[in-house]
C-alpha cells in the first residue's frame, strides 16, 4: 500500500518506565505501607488532568515532567491506585481527587512553573515513564467516578486489590476496570487518496479517519469493514492491522488498521456523519495550509495514520 503507515509503531501513550507489579495488589496493607512511606512517588489526579512542570533548565513546556510528591495524611481519605515499582525500587501510587473544576488546582502543591494539563496535551511532550504512569492514572480514574455502586444490588462498593478491584460489601460481587477495543481506520481509495470525514456534533474543520467500537462476537476486520460501511457507505477490503494505543477518553483501546475501497461513492450516515471526502496528499496539505482543515491531535493513533499515508510530519492546529 503506498504511503501505508508503518506497523507497531512506539506511539506516545504506549510508553512506560515503570513495571506495574500486579502481582503486589493482593498484597495485604499495600498501599497502607506505601502511603507511610515517604519514598513512595504520589501523582495527583484531578479529573482528567495531571500536575506537570518544565524540566529543570528547560524553557516551555516542550520538555516536561509529573510533578510527583511524598504522601500525606489525607491521603488516606481518597481513593489511590497502586501504578507499581520502577527499575530503582521507587513505588508510584495515584491519588485520585474528585474535584476537577476551577477548585482543582488548589488541591496540589504546584510549583512555580507547574500546571495541570490533560492528557490530549501532555501525552507526547512527557518521558516514558511519566507517559505511562499517567496514562493509567487518569483511565483508572475514570473507572473508579463511574463504579462506585454494585451492579447487581446499588450498594455502595468498596476499593480493594491496591485501587484495581471494587467490590460489594452486600453480595461480594467484584468489579473490574474493563478497556473497550475500538477500531480506527486509514480508508484509500484506488488513486490513493485517503477518506476523512466529519462527526455529526464537531465543528466545521474538524475531520479525522474513520473509528468506531468492536461489537460482541465481531472480529476486528469485521468490526472496520462494518463500521465503515455504516457511516459512508462504502465497501473495503484489505483490511490490515497497524498499531494499537490505550485511549482512556473515557476507556477505549484503539486498533489502528489500514483498508481498500475499490468504489470511492459515499453515502453518509447523517446522524453520525455531518461530512466525507477523499483527499489527494496535494487536496490535504492545501486544506492545512489555508487553516480549512485541522489534524487530529498528536498522541492519538488517527494522526500517526494520516501522517503515514501522507509521508511525513503534518504542521498544523490540532483539536
Amino acid at each position: 500500500m503506498t504511503g501505508a503507515p508503518r506497523q507497531d509503531p512506539l506511539l506516545a501513550l504506549n510508553r512506560t518506565a515503570v513495571d506495574r507489579a500486579s502481582w503486589r495488589r493482593s498484597e495485604a496493607s499495600l498501599q497502607e505501607g506505601l502511603l507511610d512511606d515517604p519514598r513512595t512517588a504520589v501523582l495527583d489526579v484531578l479529573g482528567d488532568r495531571v500536575p506537570m512542570r518544565a524540566r529543570d533548565g528547560a524553557e516551555s513546556y516542550g520538555d516536561a515532567t509529573l510533578v510527583l510528591r511524598a504522601p500525606r495524611p489525607s491521603d488516606r481519605d481518597l481513593v489511590t491506585v497502586y501504578l507499581g515499582e520502577d527499575d530503582d525500587g521507587r513505588h508510584y501510587v495515584a491519588v485520585l481527587h474528585d474535584e476537577s473544576g476551577e477548585r482543582a488546582e488548589q488541591l496540589v502543591d504546584l510549583p512555580a512553573q507547574g500546571v495541570l494539563l490533560d492528557l490530549r496535551a501532555a501525552g507526547g511532550i512527557l518521558d516514558d515513564a511519566g507517559a505511562g504512569l499517567a496514562t493509567t492514572a487518569i483511565a483508572m480514574a475514570h473507572w473508579h467516578r463511574t463504579h462506585r455502586h454494585c451492579p447487581r444490588c446499588g450498594a455502595r462498593t468498596e476499593v480493594v486489590q491496591a485501587g484495581w478491584v471494587r467490590r460489594c460489601p452486600v453480595d461480594g460481587a467484584e468489579s473490574y476496570p474493563l478497556t473497550h477495543p475500538a477500531v480506527i481506520m486509514a480508508v484509500t481509495d484506488p488513486d490513493d487518496r485517503l477518506l476523512l470525514a466529519r462527526g455529526a456534533q464537531w465543528a466545521a474543520g474538524r475531520m479525522s479517519v474513520l473509528a468506531g467500537f468492536v461489537e460482541p462476537g465481531e472480529s476486528l476486520e469485521s468490526a472496520v469493514a462494518r463500521e465503515v460501511r455504516e457511516e459512508v457507505g462504502v465497501r473495503v477490503r484489505d483490511v490490515r492491522y497497524v498499531a494499537n494505543q490505550p485511549w482512556p477518553f473515557p476507556a477505549s483501546l484503539m486498533l489502528a488498521f489500514a483498508a481498500r475501497a475499490d468504489d470511492p461513492r459515499l453515502v453518509l450516515d447523517p446522524g453520525e456523519i455531518a461530512e466525507a471526502r477523499w483527499f489527494s496528499r496535494a487536496d490535504f496539505a492545501a486544506a492545512i495550509d489555508q487553516g480549512e482543515l485541522a489534524a487530529p491531535s498528536g498522541v492519538s493513533v488517527a494522526r500517526h495514520l494520516i501522517e503515514g499515508w501522507f509521508g511525513g510530519p503534518v504542521e498544523s492546529r490540532t483539536w
